[in-house]
């Protein structure tokens, strides 16, 4: 009898996964190593020689409350430890509506979501494979879902389970939900931003600020359909705000293809002046091209994977 795969699963494909398994990578600048006890850091994590306390924030594991402090002072502290050289990896995913958008090529039907899924999906691999400890947060206006950052087997399993739970919905507001995680990580570490960042660059470019501030190390994926670069529409089309906030829009897309490319421009550049101000690094994909690809592209580029 062959047991069926479960769906969560299908989002971390084999053949895919042992392409990165024997790849490590290092980010710059944060820790001297890669594995959980190979490196003594001077950071505080969850080793097992105890360092401080300091107050519960949302998202802590309640396993790491102090009961004996609460006893005492009616307050929720948590028990920090001296940590050893392992990354503190967040993934933090758009699920706002306009993530469905799926656009028209069959070679990879990906809609934007499914894509930044496998993305997330193969990154939670990647350093939870290496020892690292690896969480995940669902946004759209504010956060949605928040996977507290574990270094376990388990925890990917958990985390390819609520990519699969997600459900694309409603507004998104990029500005608001960095803010939050800003306020509410507790630890300096790396955090990947996957989204279309379709939204005001203004307050994005603050939020990405005060996260930085932070001691974060920042990638900010973006990701969109061939469509969305290209605009290869020829006869009448209709476009719909898929967040809803807007009508339906009859177009002729002779008209506009001009302008369109200029403003698509104007706002890639300016998204990217911003990631270098910050600085952020910043990736874009194009849904048509295998995410796996684009990935290991970037590690080579920019975090010195090697086989």
């Amino acid at each position: 009898m062959k047991l069926e795969t479960p769906p969560c699963l299908r989002l971390l494909p084999p053949e895919i996964q042992a392409q990165f398994a024997q790849i490590k990578f290092s980010p710059r600048g944060l820790v001297s190593g890669f594995k959980s006890g190979e490196h003594r850091s001077q950071r505080l994590g969850t080793s097992t020689e105890f360092a401080e306390h300091r107050e519960y924030s949302p998202g802590d594991d309640p396993a790491d409350l102090d009961w004996r402090v609460f006893g005492k002072m009616d307050r929720y502290y948590i028990k920090q430890y001296v940590e050893e050289t392992n990354l503190q990896v967040t993934i933090v995913i758009d699920t706002s509506a306009s993530m469905r958008f799926q656009g028209n090529h069959a070679s990879r039907s990906f809609s934007r979501f499914e894509y930044a899924c496998h993305i997330a999906a193969l990154l939670a691999s990647i350093f939870l494979q290496q020892g690292d400890a690896v969480g995940l947060i669902e946004v759209g206006a504010s956060v949605r879902n928040w996977l507290p950052t574990r270094s376990n087997p388990a925890q990917l399993r958990r985390i390819l389970q609520s990519l699969h739970d997600a459900q694309p919905s409603g507004e998104s507001n990029p500005a608001v939900a960095i803010h939050e995680i800003a306020e509410r990580l507790p630890k300096r570490g790396v955090v990947f931003l996957i989204s279309d960042w379709l939204s005001e660059l203004g307050p994005v470019a603050n939020a990405l600020h005060h996260l930085k501030h932070r001691g974060h190390q920042i990638s900010l994926f973006h990701v969109l359909t061939e469509e969305e670069l290209t605009f290869p529409y020829s006869d009448a089309t209709q476009f719909r705000d898929i967040e809803g906030v807007c009508g339906d829009l009859d177009v002729d897309p002779a008209s506009i293809r001009r302008q369109y490319h200029q403003n698509l421009t104007a706002y890639l550049n300016e998204l990217r002046d911003v990631c270098r101000q910050v600085p952020v690094e910043y990736t874009l994909f194009n849904t048509r091209e295998a995410y796996e690809v684009v990935l290991r592209r970037y590690f080579a580029e920019r975090w010195g994977g090697a086989g």
